[in-house]
């Protein structure tokens, strides 16, 4: 069963929620872009390697090709996001839940954005899903442990891993390359950072934009089957959708480059490739597996693992520490915004 243009279309005039939640989900779309996609450069940035506009632009069209290409191959991450909780029952419920539930990763990442610090939208979203079912059933028999643990085992692998494999990367380069002619490894570095770089791009496109190309479909398959049962994905909804995060990518992405790819660590060109690299090995692993990462988390902690090879003063910690604490504040934050919203909703729609 695939959900045509034209079946969504004439759900929409029969429940008009429906396009209010897609057009949110667009929008959590668009903030997810600009707040969490520009990490995937920012290191390249950091080390300039490139120029930010440019190094934008890279981003944007990265974001698209993966989500486009990669859902062709594994939706691994979509259909853990789908199975992640239940909005079963009352159709019209369910679709007012997931409403509120965008509101409030929407609230909470335009937030962020504007005091420039990269909070993770991947756990906003989680968040947001998880406090809206809450609601809606009225205990946490909405959540399905199953697959929510794999949210957890997803912060062990962005945090562990993409610490501990950019600090291996950077040790190993350093030790072997250290005869090099300087200015000679320099050009290279810069030039693989690019690729790594674009490859980090491509894979947050797969990870974050399957998310949110599940939020969609979920709306849908309740909006015009009357069902929340998994089904393959329009070519037409997973082309908008990749739009859509490259277009948040191209117009927001300044700030948090700033944050992460300067602001952080100061990186050489040899590091800021380790970084990018480790974001790679993270976040194909997470992708391919369906775990659900934040990819803001994996590529700020391969950031920390790089810096922390060459000493531990070259990490400013006190903004690691503010990212962190983000990070925290963003599970029971969100959750209980998407939960505030959802009762509210419920009672006036």
């Amino acid at each position: 069963m695939v959900a045509s243009l034209g079946a969504v279309a004439s759900a929409v005039m029969a429940e008009p929620v429906l396009l209010l939640i897609i057009a949110l989900a667009l929008g959590a779309t668009a903030v997810n872009g600009a707040t969490d996609a520009p990490n995937a450069i920012a290191t390249v940035v950091g080390t300039r390697s490139m120029k930010p506009t440019p190094a934008i632009v890279m981003a944007a069209i990265c974001n698209f090709v993966g989500l486009v290409f990669i859902t062709i191959v594994s939706t691994a991450v979509a259909d853990t996001i789908f199975t992640m909780v239940d909005f079963g029952g009352d159709n019209h419920a369910a679709l007012i839940a997931l409403a509120a539930a965008m509101v409030a990763i929407i609230v909470w990442g335009v937030a962020a954005w504007a005091f420039g610090i990269p909070t993770s939208q991947s756990h906003s979203l989680i968040a947001g899903i998880t406090g809206a079912a809450i609601a809606l059933q009225g205990s946490f028999a909405g959540v399905n442990p199953e697959q929510w643990v794999k949210v957890i085992y997803g912060l062990v692998v962005s945090t562990g891993l993409g610490f501990g494999a950019g600090w291996l990367f950077a040790r190993i380069i350093r030790v072997t390359c250290s005869r090099l002619d300087r200015r000679k490894a320099d050009r290279f570095f810069r030039r693989a950072q690019i690729v790594a770089g674009a490859g980090v791009a491509v894979l947050h496109g797969a990870q974050d934009g399957q998310k949110f190309l599940s939020l969609c479909m979920l709306a849908i398959m309740l909006g015009v089957y009357g069902t929340p049962e998994m089904h393959n994905f329009p070519v037409w909804l997973v082309i908008l959708v990749s739009l859509v995060i490259s277009l948040g990518t191209a117009l927001g992405g300044r700030k948090i480059i700033k944050s992460v790819g300067m602001n952080m660590v100061k990186l050489e060109p040899y590091q800021g490739f380790c970084a990018c690299l480790s974001g790679c090995l993270c976040i194909a692993l997470a992708t391919f597996t369906g775990m659900p990462v934040s990819t803001t988390h994996t590529n700020s902690t391969a950031v920390m693992g790089v810096g922390t090879e060459r000493r531990l003063r070259a990490v400013r910690w006190n903004l690691a520490g503010n990212m962190v604490l983000t990070w925290v504040l963003t599970f029971p934050g969100c959750g209980l915004l998407a939960y505030a919203f959802t009762r509210l909703f419920l009672v006036i729609l």
